[in-house]
């Protein structure tokens, strides 16, 4: 079987230099003689389209996310020296929120392609490039040159909504100026926010009754863009704009151009959400037209029959981000790189004496405990909201029973908090005691292993700076519970959603909530992701018997904190959690607290869970959006510098 499409596109992008793999050389404009030659046929046009992929596919390293480093989820040590310390890490992005961001050299730089951005003006040029000479290759058919219009329209209107997300305002880049362009010309100036997303919603418009709906020849073309992919950042886009960061946010009143040009909306305009519900009903009802469905687990064929439902339940979720596209129900977008998501060494402790012997996976990837208890309780309910949890003294020691045994390794001693809490708790997350299902050949739920990090001998604590995780807890949900980890390492690879199925139905929620419908018409597209998820439905959690908040779910306000955990909580750790903290505005509120992680160096349970300060982040108003870089600003006396930096 031929490798997919995009798997060629990755590896052509890591070996431009072998040219004699003539048939996918990755084709850019500073890579050819002319652009003529680039599109004298068929087969060089379509190694172009590959070149106007390739940007997307470089996104798949985690550190270099913005939403993945800054959202508070995942953190880093600052400690590593650069090189084998640090694993193949940038942690610029993590640095970025202790403090370091700058306008001299800003980090996680996408405007101008540095300290760990893509360059993505450059993506969009190399777009436009493939727009305006799409026409010349004689020997390309009509339907497929629909459709690679249609693919780069959509790569064209990603691009700049990526660049959106990080920057507000920017400059639309419609067509490439001429080689002959004056210098006032070169010097371009930000379009409005409104402007922008205007811009971004027709491209799309344009691109999606081009493109398939579903993608038939899974082993060449999988990770090409489809019409319900277009439909859903469709959604996200207008999401992100009815917002309060982007909707009459009144911290960027009178943000102007040079010329006096406002650059946000000064009110706030409810229509805003009409469109994005209109976007979001769209994406969901093709998505579920098409087939998706919500993941539930499909077993490997080594799985013993009896498997209990609790960890069916589990491995569903897990495998809701793991499992392989093909048979996965529920994702609709993700990065498809060669190797898959080649990153699950970051995330994942050392289970046994062999791991802890042959230090491979370095488990760096540190879950704050303010991220860990996020997470409802068994009653679907915010472990400070439910009657039945001893919230107080969560801390407090417990020995885990035969009853915790496919949750907490039984006779361990660990504390209150990790005991009682929803299934996606102990999908998403790895702690001290807690159960691994999987690692290989070791499937026998009676005798799974489970996590030993407490002190210096443990088989997961800490063992070298660059083989610690200083929170003491990792993010499970980013390994695949089939990947191997004994005296050496085995992956099993899989594809980073971008998109799932729980994703849309969670941004209609929280759109016909901000629109002010009746709860009632609301919770049903809650409660299909909790019931997923094994968890109460919303009405049936929120009770006077259960909830010290009971009937919150019946005013928006209530609802709005509601969708808002619920999307946490169902997105953690997939680059979704951080935009969505920006567009609320409440990514500040998150940073206003301390990140803190166990005594990982306490071999005794009442030493180890003693909650210590890490870090204390550093994050501002003026830090929703990011900064342009001064040097760019100087060359373009035309661009003016975001709001208070």
């Amino acid at each position: 079987m031929k490798s997919s499409y995009l798997k060629i596109l990755y590896t052509v992008v890591i070996a431009l230099s072998l040219t004699s793999c003539k048939k996918y050389l990755n084709v850019t404009p500073d890579n050819v003689g002319t652009i003529d030659y680039a599109f004298r046929n068929r087969n060089e046009a379509e190694n172009y389209l590959f070149g106007c992929y390739s940007t997307l596919q470089q996104l798949q390293y985690p550190w270099q996310d913005p939403a993945f480093t800054t959202s508070g989820e995942v953190i880093f040590p600052n400690t590593l020296r650069e090189g084998d310390e640090r694993g193949g890490v940038n942690p610029v992005g993590f640095n970025i929120v202790r403090g370091t961001q700058t306008t001299n050299n800003p980090g996680l730089n996408y405007w101008d392609g540095q300290e760990g951005g893509q360059a993505m003006f450059q993506a969009i040029r190399r777009c436009n490039t493939m727009l305006e000479n799409i026409d010349k290759p004689i020997d390309l058919g009509d339907s497929e040159k629909k459709r690679w219009i249609a693919e780069t329209k959509f790569l064209k209107a990603y691009y700049h909504f990526y660049l959106f997300r990080m920057y507000g305002p920017i400059p639309v880049t419609d067509k490439n100026l001429p080689v002959n362009s004056t210098p006032e010309e070169v010097r371009v100036k930000r379009n409005p926010a409104d402007s922008v997303v205007n811009y971004i919603v027709r491209l799309l418009d344009e691109a999606t009754p081009d493109l398939p709906v579903r993608i038939t020849n899974q082993a060449q073309e999988l990770g090409r863009i489809t019409s319900i992919i277009a439909l859903s950042v469709k959604a996200q886009v207008l999401m992100t704009a009815a917002s309060p960061l982007f909707n009459g946010n009144r911290d960027y009143a009178g943000f102007q151009d040079k010329d006096g040009q406002l650059l946000f909306s000064q009110e706030i305009d409810p229509k805003k959400w009409d469109r994005a519900a209109i976007a979001c009903r769209a994406a969901l009802d093709a998505s579920l037209q098409n087939g998706s469905r919500l993941h539930t687990f499909v077993p490997a064929g080594n799985l013993p029959a009896n498997l209990p439902d609790s960890l069916k339940r589990v491995l569903g979720l897990q495998t809701a981000i793991t499992e392989r596209w093909e048979l996965n129900t529920e994702l609709i977008w993700a990065i498809n790189p060669t190797y898959g998501f080649g990153k699950q060494e970051k995330a994942m402790p050392r289970l046994n004496a062999q791991a802890a012997s042959n230090l491979i996976a370095q488990g760096t990837f540190a879950v704050p405990l303010a991220e860990q208890e996020l997470f409802y309780t068994d009653k679907g309910l915010p472990i400070d909201q439910d009657k039945t949890f001893d919230y107080r003294n969560r801390y407090n020691l417990k020995t885990a029973g035969f009853g915790d045994r496919f949750y907490v390794h039984n006779g361990y001693e660990t504390v209150l908090a990790h005991f009682n809490r929803e299934p996606r708790f102990y999908s998403s997350l790895a702690f001290d005691g807690g159960v691994w299902y999987g690692n290989g050949s070791l499937l026998d739920p009676a005798n799974a292993q489970y996590v030993q990090g407490r002190g210096l001998a443990s088989f997961a604590g800490p063992k070298s700076p660059q083989y610690t995780n200083i929170s003491g807890c990792w993010p499970k949900k980013l390994v695949n519970y089939l990947t191997t980890y004994t005296n050496q390492m085995t992956w099993v690879d899989f594809r980073y959603p971008l998109i799932r199925l729980s994703d849309l139905y969670l941004m209609y929620a929280e759109a016909l909530n901000e629109q002010g419908k009746s709860y009632t018409e609301i919770l049903p597209y809650i409660d299909e992701v909790r019931t997923r998820a094994g968890i109460p439905k919303v009405a049936d959690s929120w009770t006077a018997t259960l909830s010290n908040t009971p009937m919150k779910y019946t005013g928006q306000a209530g609802l709005r904190e509601i969708i808002h955990q619920e999307r946490r909580i169902e997105l953690a750790f997939e680059s979704i959690a951080g935009w969505d903290l920006r567009r609320w505005k409440e990514l500040q509120v998150v940073m206003s607290r301390p990140m803190q992680g166990w005594s990982i160096t306490e071999e005794q349970p009442v030493n180890y869970y003693r909650a210590r300060n890490i870090y204390v982040p550093v994050f501002n108003s003026k830090d929703y959006l990011w900064p342009i870089k001064d040097q760019s600003i100087t060359v373009n006396n035309n661009l003016v510098q975001n709001p208070l930096w």
